[in-house]
């Protein structure tokens, strides 16, 4: 093809070169000799980051892809880096058994892909600010030296509790934080012929460890000082999961300390507050990490009221030229407002994209904090949180009403559906979700997911009702337990419903009446006392034995059938009826749990609707 060019026919690529050329000529176009690429050779910046786990690691990653030039250096104390953290205890289980699949990154593949200097085995002992250097001792030399930087970023994680208590030093006594702990666990159930085994803290870790532990066919013992599993949920939803423990045959001892180990031949003392002894075969210490704050705090920088590395929006300490991510660093709660620590492998990753980008680009991308959104998998329980508990709210100061319901994970019609809590928690005054806590066998992480994402967006119960499922028989029911939480939050934000909690049955006196609304056979096989049976299809005929001067308190099953019969009752002129939220199921299982703790569960304040 010929185009009518400048002198004539030319073909398409001449015609394009000189028009480019008449451009330039314009000034339309900028020259080649005033091109910023061309005319001013681009600094080529180093960095150095402290700690190559998942924060670190990602912040490495990430700086490589914006800029290829780079001088990228990563110090690990230890000999591993960008494994899998959260995998640990299933490798000592046996679940994975192939310990190579642990890690993401080896230190070779990690120096070909991004080309980045990676130095295991080398522990950064200081940071002169002033000077931009970093002293840092290679543990296989001995050999130490510094190395300067134009940008510093502190990923060093934070370090496992270890109690000063007698005896704590023994050989069989462990922690579990990395890949050198995993190795040491599995060499010694393997080798020592483990048979029982204590757990001490009942966290995430505490409870997967025991999981694994009774899996390989030992005998497992859980200790917690606290009066419930899992702190950052609320008593109720923990319960539901203790329940489910002791039911493994676990021996899981709430509200209860350990004072101090002593050895007995080959057997392990653990010595109790309670005066009784244990005896066992090896001691998993899981009772909580503290952030490592050394370097920080040798360096001048600014640690939080949360004693954590202090940062700002952008993941910059209170020095210009070092940033943090990870365990170590306190930012704001996005709820609360409060400053916090997260220990999560989902936001250090995160933190370390937007550093990454911050490093490169200037100060441009903020880190708008976490909500703490967690799972853990609990024998054949699933349990899940995201936001702020009710508890930790009513610390806040922050109002708040807490609703509990109980739905199928699919179609109850289709086989194997299994039931499903959710606990939500909202502001009475214009229903913004704050937390989300689910416990159930199917189905609870894509539910956790969802209510995670809308507390993120700050978004309401009314939101909920409006949210729009993939729905077939094996997977929801037409109304998603999503669904259901927001009808039932509706409905207590519009004074539709009234409700009163577990924990409240004080608030009724002998001039009220408390009705059980189950079905006759139920109410025989367990009720709560002073209770009387009128079950919700004969409660229409029945309302003459119901007087309207009356307080009413309901309950059923899960709270659905007290419902209905709250509002036969409310539209046959009953002016105060109140439905006991996540029903005699809920109330049940912590009356259980209240009764096997040592220590007395404090009531919630929570918000009657």
């Amino acid at each position: 093809m010929k185009y009518i060019g400048y002198k004539g026919d030319i073909s398409y690529h001449q015609a394009r070169k000189q028009s480019i050329i008449l451009l330039f000529k314009l000034d339309i176009l900028p020259s080649q000799k005033d091109h910023p690429e061309k005319t001013k050779k681009k600094q080529i910046m180093k960095y150095i980051i402290v700690g190559a786990v998942a924060g670190g690691a990602s912040t490495a990653a990430r700086l490589r892809r914006m800029d290829e030039h780079a001088e990228i250096i990563i110090f690990e104390k230890g000999e591993y880096i960008s494994y899998a953290n959260c995998g640990l205890p299933y490798y000592i289980g046996n679940v994975i058994s192939d310990r190579n699949k642990l890690f993401v990154q080896t230190a070779a593949s990690f120096n070909q892909r991004f080309n980045i200097d990676v130095r295991v085995k080398t522990e950064v002992t200081a940071i002169d600010p002033e000077k931009k250097i970093v002293t840092a001792i290679n543990q296989n030399t001995g050999v130490e030296y510094t190395e300067s930087y134009d940008k510093l970023v502190l990923s060093p994680g934070a370090e496992p509790l270890r109690p000063p208590l007698p005896g704590i030093g023994l050989e069989g006594i462990f922690t579990l934080r990395n890949v050198k702990d995993t190795d040491y666990i599995k060499a010694y159930t393997t080798h020592k012929n483990v048979k029982r085994a204590v757990v001490i803290g009942a966290g995430f870790i505490g409870l997967e460890m025991a999981e694994n532990f009774h899996d390989l066919g030992l005998d497992v013992t859980v200790i917690e000082m606290g009066n419930q599993i899992l702190a950052p949920l609320d008593f109720p939803v923990a319960a539901i999961v203790q329940q489910h423990i002791r039911s493994k045959g676990v021996d899981l001892r709430l509200g209860t300390a350990v004072t101090g180990f002593a050895k007995n031949g080959s057997t392990l003392e653990v010595t109790l507050n309670t005066g009784e002894i244990i005896e066992t075969d090896m001691v998993l210490l899981s009772i909580g990490v503290r952030p490592d704050t050394r370097l920080a705090v040798a360096a001048g920088l600014t640690i939080g009221t949360a004693r954590g590395i202090w940062v700002n929006e952008y993941l910059q300490t209170s020095n210009p030229d070092i940033y943090a991510v990870g365990d170590a660093i306190e930012f704001e709660n996005p709820i609360t407002h409060q400053s916090m620590i997260t220990y999560l492998a989902g936001p250090a990753n995160k933190q370390g994209r937007i550093c990454a980008n911050n490093l490169v680009l200037g100060n441009t991308q903020a880190y708008k904090g976490s909500i703490n959104t967690a799972i853990v998998k609990v024998f054949d329980m699933t349990v899940g949180t995201a936001g702020t508990a009710s508890k930790h709210l009513t610390a806040a100061n922050i109002r708040h009403i807490v609703s509990t319901t109980h739905n199928g994970s699919h179609a109850s019609y289709y086989p194997d559906a299994k039931q499903m809590s959710i606990q939500i928690a909202f502001s009475p005054e214009d229903g913004r979700l704050l937390s989300a806590q689910l416990a159930g066998f199917d189905g609870v992480d894509k539910r956790l997911d969802i209510l995670s994402s809308y507390i993120r967006q700050e978004k309401t119960v009314y939101d909920l009702i409006e949210f729009e499922h993939a729905y077939a028989p094996p997977y929801s029911s037409a109304k998603d337990p999503v669904n259901m939480a927001g009808f039932v939050g509706e409905n207590i934000l519009l004074s539709r419903l009234k409700i009163f909690y577990w924990n409240e049955l004080d608030k009724i006196s002998p001039d009220d009446l408390f009705i059980d609304v189950r079905r006759a056979d139920e109410f025989d096989a367990g009720h709560i006392s002073h209770s009387i049976n009128i079950p919700v299809d004969e409660l229409r005929s029945r309302l003459d034995e119901i007087p309207k001067d009356k307080t009413i308190y309901i309950y059923c099953e899960a709270g659905l059938r007290g419902y209905l019969a709250q509002r036969i009752l409310t539209q046959n002129g009953y002016g105060s009826v109140f439905n006991l939220s996540g029903g005699y199921y809920l109330w049940n299982i912590c009356q259980k749990e209240t009764k096997l703790s040592e220590k007395k569960i404090v009531p919630q304040k929570l918000e009657l609707a």
